[in-house]
C-alpha cells in the first residue's frame, strides 16, 4: 500500500464502499420482498418478516408479531443503525466528509445530496409506497460508484473503496442463497434473481426458465456478470494484489488475499454439474472467507494509534 495513504483514510474508504453497497443490496432485497408481501394475501405475516430480518442478519429485538411497518423502519428508515439503508448511507456520508481531499467533489456531492434527500424520500414513500425510496437509494448508489470509477484515480484510495464494495457484495449473495436453501417456499428463484439485480441479465444469458441449478451457477460462477460471487472475489483479489505487490518466492504472504484467492480459484474451476451438491459447503466457506478477509485487512492496513495530545511547556 502507498505509505502516503493514511490508515485512517484507507479504513474510511473501505467502509464507505461497504456501506453504500450494503444500502444498495438491502434496497434491492427489501423492494422485491415487500412487493411480494403486499401483493399476496396474508403475506405480511410475522414469519415472512422474520425471514427478511434473518437474511440480513439483523435481530428483530421483539417477540411481538412483526409487520411491514416494523420491517421498513428497522431495515430502511432507521438512521441510527448501519444495518438499515438510511443508517448505512448516513454512515457513508459521515465518513466521506473526513476524506474529501481524497475522493472527488462529485462523489462527496452525491453522498451529501443523498443524505439530505432521505427525509423527503421517506415522506414520498409514506404516500406512494416504499418503492419510491428504495429506487432512489439504488440509483444514488449506482451514481456514487459510477462517479468513483470515472472521477477518481485508480490508485490505492480507489482500491480500498472497491475492495469494501466487493466483499460486501459477495457476502450478501451468500446470504441470499443460504436463505433460498433454508426456506425454498419463501424465497423463489425469480425473487432471488431480482434481489441480486440479476434477473434481466440471467434471462438474456439462460432464457426464462429459472432452473435452480442455473440460477446458483449464474450467481456464483458467471465471470461476466459484475454482481456474481466469482467476479466480486476476483475484483477483491486484484485490489489486494495491487495494494501489496511485494515479491515473494513462494505462495502468497497476504493473509487477506490468501482466502479470497483460494475460494476464487475453486469457483473458477468448479464443475457446474457438481455445484448443487457442493452448494451448502461452498456458501459456508464463502461467508467464512469474507469474515477472514475483512479481519485480515483490518489487522494489516487499519492499525493506527490515537493522535498524541501535545502539551506546551510551563
Amino acid at each position: 500500500m502507498n505509505t502516503e495513504l493514511l490508515s485512517r483514510i484507507a479504513e474510511t474508504l473501505y467502509w464507505t464502499g461497504r456501506y453504500v453497497e450494503r444500502a444498495d443490496d438491502t434496497a434491492r432485497l427489501v423492494d422485491v420482498y415487500v412487493h411480494r408481501m403486499l401483493g399476496e394475501s396474508g403475506a405480511g405475516s410475522d414469519a415472512a418478516c422474520r425471514a427478511l430480518f434473518a437474511i440480513l442478519g439483523v435481530a428483530p429485538e421483539t417477540d411481538a408479531d412483526l409487520d411491514i411497518g416494523i420491517v421498513l423502519f428497522r431495515l430502511v428508515y432507521d438512521a441510527g443503525s448501519p444495518s438499515a439503508i438510511a443508517g448505512a448511507m448516513l454512515g457513508a456520508r459521515a465518513g466521506a466528509r473526513g476524506i474529501r481531499e481524497v475522493i472527488s467533489s462529485e462523489m462527496w456531492e452525491c453522498l451529501n445530496v443523498t443524505a439530505h434527500a432521505l427525509i423527503g424520500q421517506k415522506r414520498a414513500a409514506e404516500r406512494l409506497g416504499p418503492h419510491i425510496y428504495l429506487r432512489f437509494v439504488r440509483e444514488r448508489a449506482a451514481l456514487f460508484f459510477g462517479l468513483a470509477d470515472s472521477t477518481m484515480s485508480h490508485d490505492d484510495a480507489w482500491r480500498f473503496l472497491v475492495l469494501g464494495r466487493s466483499l460486501e457484495r459477495a457476502d450478501m449473495t451468500a446470504r441470499l442463497l443460504l436463505a433460498r436453501m433454508s426456506a425454498p417456499d419463501d424465497l423463489g428463484w425469480p425473487v432471488l434473481l431480482r434481489a441480486c439485480g440479476a434477473h434481466e441479465s440471467f434471462i438474456r444469458t439462460h432464457g426464462w426458465a429459472a432452473e435452480p441449478a442455473r440460477v446458483a451457477e449464474f450467481l456464483l460462477l458467471d465471470r461476466l456478470f459484475p454482481r456474481s460471487v466469482v467476479h466480486a472475489l476476483a475484483t477483491a483479489e486484484e485490489c489486494l494484489a495491487d495494494l501489496s505487490p511485494g515479491p515473494v518466492r513462494m505462495g502468497i504472504d497476504d493473509p487477506a488475499r490468501r482466502p479470497v484467492g483460494t475460494l476464487r480459484t475453486r469457483l473458477e474451476y468448479a464443475d457446474p454439474k457438481q455445484l448443487p451438491a457442493q452448494l451448502p459447503e461452498l456458501l459456508a466457506t464463502l461467508q467464512e472467507t469474507c469474515v477472514q478477509a475483512s479481519e485480515a485487512i483490518a489487522r494489516r492496513y487499519f492499525q493506527y494509534q490515537a493522535p498524541v495530545a501535545w502539551e506546551r511547556d510551563g
